[in-house]
């Protein structure tokens, strides 16, 4: 199955090279030079994965981030010439599920391609429990007393795998293999700003033991309570 890609880049040269990238991966490309014309192509063109690039003119790309997601869950990665934490931060917050910077290994771009498409794709078990935590894998959604908490697909999916291990240690090496598709490629900063973010948007649990634990040089678990 073809999988459908917009690349946004106002930059012709990245442009052109990510579009010869994705197509060697089989993936059709659809390509937006600047933030408007991806917002004014937004509807209705049943994308199966956002390549964003941050600084677009017109409109940026946190902007076009948000818009994204406030219609869709499709899988964002965000292309940066700059890893500064900061924006990393703020284009997770609005919903991207990952990023990579420019200037980029080709394989390493196609690879997280194809496993954010994977994991957009793959099948999920029916709803449970975790403490208090209501999760339902199949709608992506996560609820306590009956309010649902306001996480993105990829903390959704991060709770899932440290949840459905309660008790368990995880890397964050595993982690970036469970949750975004690979292991070497990753950067475990990723991981760590991601658990920041589960952590904040969770709170206090009634009990007043943490949900998530960190193992200092090792990774995190999922308390029992």
């Amino acid at each position: 199955m073809t999988h459908r890609v917009l690349v946004v880049e106002d930059d012709p040269s990245v442009r052109e090279a990510v579009t010869l990238v994705l197509e060697a991966a089989d993936f059709e490309v659809d390509t937006a030079a600047d933030g408007q014309i991806a917002l004014d192509r937004l509807d209705g063109m049943g994308w199966d994965l956002v390549i964003l690039d941050l600084m677009l003119p017109s409109v940026d790309g946190f902007a076009v981030c948000r818009a994204i997601r406030s219609r869709s869950t499709v899988p964002i990665i965000m292309l940066t010439a700059r890893a500064d934490t900061a924006d990393v931060v703020a284009g997770l917050e609005m919903g991207a599920d990952d990023y990579v910077t420019k200037p980029f290994e080709p394989s390493e771009l196609a690879a997280r391609a194809r496993a954010a498409v994977r994991r957009a794709v793959e099948s999920v078990p029916p709803q449970w429990t975790a403490r208090d935590l209501e999760i339902d894998e199949e709608a992506f959604t996560v609820q306590r007393g009956g309010d649902e908490l306001p996480l993105s697909a990829t903390e959704t999916r991060l709770l899932v795998a440290l949840a459905s291990r309660p008790g368990q240690v995880l890397s964050r090496e595993a982690l970036l293999e469970r949750v975004w598709g690979y292991d070497y490629l990753g950067d475990s900063r990723l991981v760590d700003m991601a658990v920041l973010r589960l952590r904040t948007k969770l709170g206090e649990p009634a009990d007043g033991v943490p949900y998530i634990e960190t193992v200092r040089s090792v990774g995190y678990r999922f308390n029992r309570g």
